[in-house]
């Protein structure tokens, strides 16, 4: 099995900043692409930035310049620098990962963590 499980979101005044933790356990064999999503009530699940095994970053035009995707492949970890956060961020945010569970995986399976809260408050 595969668990993804989120850390560092909170309440926090706009302007402000917070930075996610996303670390990724169990049977895997080598992640690919890892990214951060978000879901505001009643909204779409939108892509935020997600990151590939070799470091290029992608990022939502939203974030652009305020947030910073990164990823410690030794530690099957990624992160998200939130800063000048705007009540706008406000959302669920949840990571994923594109992963081999073993060697022989004939390709990757999509992995979930359980989402984290951010709220920036005005």
């Amino acid at each position: 099995q595969v668990q993804l499980v989120e850390s560092g979101g909170g309440l926090v005044q706009a302007g402000g900043s917070l930075r996610l933790s996303c670390a990724a356990s169990g049977r895997i064999f080598s992640i690919n692409a890892m990214g951060w999503y978000r879901q505001a009530p009643g909204k779409q699940r939108e892509l935020v930035a997600s990151i590939t095994r070799g470091g290029s970053e992608n990022y939502a035009d939203s974030v652009k310049g305020r947030f910073t995707i990164s990823r410690d492949n030794a530690k099957n970890t990624v992160y998200l620098q939130m800063n000048s956060l705007k009540p706008e961020d406000t959302a669920v945010y949840y990571c994923n990962a594109d992963l081999f569970p073993t060697r022989h995986s004939p390709s990757y399976l999509t992995y979930w963590g359980q989402g984290t809260q951010v709220t920036v408050s005005s």
